[in-house]
């Protein structure tokens, strides 16, 4: 069995829009997206390490534990082996406190990158492949987003090519998200139930296309 550890935010952690209610697993993308790996013939288990509000490289000034970088070295130990790691960061980089643009924020995800491929991991485990996600673009903010986002849809313009840039560069896999879906009309950031099904099934073609899970990786001592 492959291990795939998935590190994300609200968007993966599966909040219903305009609630703080959470969806089951088998309809978050994490779930869709393993059950399409298992009908595929895949053995895996889908890990999720997803925090709400959870920023790249950035401190949220009143939650505590926000910043993905930290901690993130630790996780990868924790739950290694691993084949794959999937980061989907990046939507609350561009919270109104930050005055983040697509480029910075992508940068930020480079340095998640490094700090997988640099984790304390045991000697012989493999170094896990790791695949970016761009999330989908925040539009039409409504109801409590519009305070907590203002501004964002115009500083996250560019987000998906800064990614892909930033992929390419560190030789990761790279999917974005807003070429099979987008976010909800109810807050313009999050994820609506049937938006969550077709990425996990896009997010599951795409790695099984790529091979990356036949693929030995493994870190010799």
């Amino acid at each position: 069995m492959q291990q795939i550890l998935i590190y994300s935010d609200s968007l993966t952690w599966g909040i219903i829009p305009d609630t703080r209610n959470r969806l089951p697993f088998e309809k978050r993308w994490p779930g869709v997206f393993e059950a399409s790996l298992k009908a595929s013939g895949k053995d895996v288990r889908v890990t999720e390490n997803c925090l709400n509000g959870r920023r790249t490289c950035w401190p949220d000034p009143f939650k505590d534990g926000r910043d993905g970088s930290q901690g993130l070295a630790q996780v990868i130990e924790m739950h290694s082996p691993l084949a794959l790691v999937i980061l989907m960061l990046g939507t609350n980089d561009f919270q109104c406190m930050h005055n983040n643009n697509a480029w910075v924020s992508a940068q930020g995800m480079a340095k998640l990158v490094g700090i997988v491929r640099k984790a304390p991991i045991e000697p012989g485990m493999p170094v896990p492949a790791v695949m970016v996600v761009c999330p989908p673009l925040i539009t039409a903010l409504k109801g409590d987003m519009v305070g907590k986002f203002l501004g964002a849809e115009k500083r996250c313009a560019g987000l998906p090519a800064a990614l892909e840039k930033v992929a390419d560069e560190l030789s990761t896999l790279y999917f974005d998200a807003n070429t099979v879906i987008g976010v909800s009309q109810v807050d313009g950031v999050h994820l609506d139930a049937n938006q969550h099904a077709l990425l996990g099934r896009a997010v599951a073609g795409s790695v099984i296309e790529s091979n990356i899970l036949n693929q030995d990786n493994s870190n010799e001592p």
